[in-house]
């Protein structure tokens, strides 16, 4: 009897976690590898599930493509590492009735990678010639977050072969995917594209896999399957360990075979005593063959009321908008920043930007100053967002906030490294890239979450994105703007340019953007600080006239002054001229030679109004 005639008639009991066991063996390195250097241990652990009662088990393959590979430099080792493995497997079974399933794991996460889909799919499809090869009885597919990578490998693998495809699904949160689709849609749409058996893994505890697989209807063609977590993980000593009993688990099991569950396993932190338990509890439990499911409390998603304030990437395409930075406070007095931000923004500043400490040296939280801004003084703010200083959990509670204060506009931006700032031993946590993230806040605006739970309401978000245009390769940069408005940049902001070559050539490149771009434009202070800037600060770069003609002003601060404000007021000629947007930087809370320039906009605005009345 082979695999799929088994699971019509009966519930099949598979193995529990290999890697957990492995761990346990104080091997922590690359577990396929271990196919090949302790066979032994693989073969004992195969066993040992198969003694509990285990009807299927799955090869120690999770990992064994070239793209997880290589983070060992073993990309070449594939067709080694799998064969080993399904011969370790099929040794355990020997001639025993019991089925080997070669794993495959999923490649993307919350986490979107470099690699391409076509790249996985390749990956994948090497791995799973070697496992069919070897003479599996069928491909189990496990801890998918991203549905689309699923979907796409389960077609290419059923067009590779005719024998049993099991795709799981792994959630963030019981019964939906971290794109919004609900665990049953998900399934059905598995069923639809070929699978044998449908189902979910990992992540959950057996509490939450219940209230998952509750959602489910059982599939038109295929088996439900349920492999979870012995429990939400724990740290120890700097472990990870699971607390569960094994008869709790297996209590939970008989409650997935009443939700319709005809293959159940175990994942992360199960071993032979979980299976042996889930085998004895279900002794004489027949399959269910109807099932009607449990209505899903939909969540109200309100689209919010329009705005009163126009967002600026739409300002920005129609007329003149100026956006302008001012840095907070690296101390606790807050009056004169609160103050020059008042008047710039009275000037006729659109908004009035912040970093996220900058240099990463800390200053008094943008948000909170957004906030005063906004709430005690009605000025509009930007903050920036960094992807240095919060892990996932941070950012979404972040922006959360933000949307909590009604603050909509946002430049979200990648940081610079810990090591450049005041606290060079501090972690730099880059989660997510600021693509990545841009696209998370767009999920936001959806209503969902970065784990794929409703919000119950929409954000707002205007998401800014960086653009560094002093660069040898303008086009290079260009392409990684074509890249960020993919993943749904709505405007661009610029470093400060200090030619006006640089803008006319910015803007010969990116006339065929629809996205708007503000100009980044920072008056200099010093030729000092104007070295400081060319030398040492990422993403800027001076003319040569520039820093000569700062250098001509020798230690004399008002004649420094003045001709720094001339130099902006050259490139703001160019500036408007070619871009709408506009984006005046603050040196060291300078806001007068901000006012300046902000007057110099104006004037040449009336200008070019008046010569087109002519």
């Amino acid at each position: 009897m082979g695999l799929r005639e088994a699971l019509q008639t009966r519930v099949l009991t598979a193995d529990g976690a290999i890697g957990t066991l492995l761990y346990s063996y104080g091997l922590d390195y690359c577990h396929e590898e271990m196919n090949v250097t302790r066979p032994e241990i693989v073969e004992k652990i195969h066993s040992e599930y198969l003694a509990a009662g285990a009807d299927v088990i799955q090869t120690n393959t999770y990992g064994a493509n070239a793209i997880k590979l290589a983070r060992y430099g073993y990309e070449n080792r594939v067709q080694e590492f799998n064969t080993a493995a399904v011969k370790h497997a099929k040794a355990a079974v020997g001639t025993g009735e019991q089925f080997v399933l070669g794993t495959i794991g999923g490649v993307l996460g919350i986490r979107k990678s470099d690699v391409t889909l076509e790249e996985i799919l390749a990956a994948i499809r090497e791995q799973a010639e070697s496992l069919l090869a070897g003479g599996v009885d069928g491909i189990l597919l496990e801890t998918y977050y991203d549905f689309e990578e699923l979907a796409a490998t389960v077609q290419m693998l059923r067009q590779l072969t005719d024998k049993v495809i099991v795709a799981q699904v792994s959630m963030h949160e019981p019964g939906i995917l971290q794109n919004g689709m609900s665990l049953n849609e998900v399934l059905i749409e598995l069923d639809a594209l070929g699978a044998d058996v449908v189902g979910m893994n990992c992540r959950l505890g057996p509490y939450h896999s219940i209230q998952a697989m509750e959602t489910v209807g059982l599939p038109k063609h295929a088996f439900l399957s349920a492999y979870p977590n012995a429990s939400l993980l724990d740290v120890e000593d700097g472990r990870v360990v699971y607390e569960s009993e094994a008869d709790y688990f297996a209590r939970a099991a008989v409650e997935l075979v009443g939700q319709g569950v005809r293959l159940i396993g175990g994942c992360c932190g199960t071993t032979p005593k979980h299976i042996e338990a889930v085998k004895k509890r279900l002794v004489g439990v027949a399959p269910l063959t109807k099932k009607e499911i449990k209505p899903v409390s939909i969540e109200f998603v309100r689209v919010p009321e329009p705005p009163v304030e126009e967002p600026l990437h739409s300002k920005a395409k129609r007329q003149r908008s100026v956006i302008v930075e001012l840095d907070t406070p690296r101390h606790l007095e807050i009056d004169g920043f609160v103050k020059g931000a008042k008047e710039l923004y009275e000037a006729g500043a659109d908004v009035i930007m912040m970093a996220d400490n900058s240099l990463a040296s800390p200053r008094i939280s943008n948000i909170a100053m957004s906030s005063i801004l906004k709430l005690q003084h009605g000025v509009r703010a930007l903050p920036h967002l960094t992807c240095r200083d919060r892990n996932l959990i941070g950012l979404q509670s972040h922006l959360m906030g933000l949307d909590a204060l009604d603050l909509n506009d946002i430049l979200v931006v990648t940081g610079d490294p810990t090591k450049v700032g005041d606290f060079p031993g501090a972690t730099s946590v880059y989660d997510v890239s600021s693509m990545e993230l841009i696209s998370l806040i767009k999920k936001l605006n959806e209503g969902i979450s970065f784990s794929g739970k409703s919000l119950r309401k929409q954000a707002n978000f205007s998401v800014a994105a960086a653009f560094n245009p002093n660069v040898r390769v303008l086009d290079r940069a260009v392409s990684r703007l074509e890249k960020k408005i993919e993943h749904g940049a709505d405007y661009f902001i610029s470093q400060p340019v200090y030619t006006k070559e640089k803008i006319v050539e910015i803007y010969e490149a990116t006339k065929h953007l629809e996205t708007p771009i503000y100009i980044g434009i920072m008056p200099l202070t010093s030729f000092k600080s104007a070295e400081f800037l060319h030398h040492e600060v990422p993403g800027i770069k001076l003319s040569d006239d520039a820093l000569a003609r700062m250098e001509a002003c020798g230690d004399d601060k008002g004649k420094a002054t003045a001709e720094g404000v001339a130099i902006a007021q050259e490139l703001l000629d160019t500036a408007c001229e070619y871009f709408n947007g506009i984006y005046l930087i603050t040196p060291f809370l300078r806001y007068d030679m901000t006012l300046q320039l902000m007057d110099y906009v104006k004037q040449f605005d009336r200008q070019k109004g008046a010569k087109a009345n002519v």
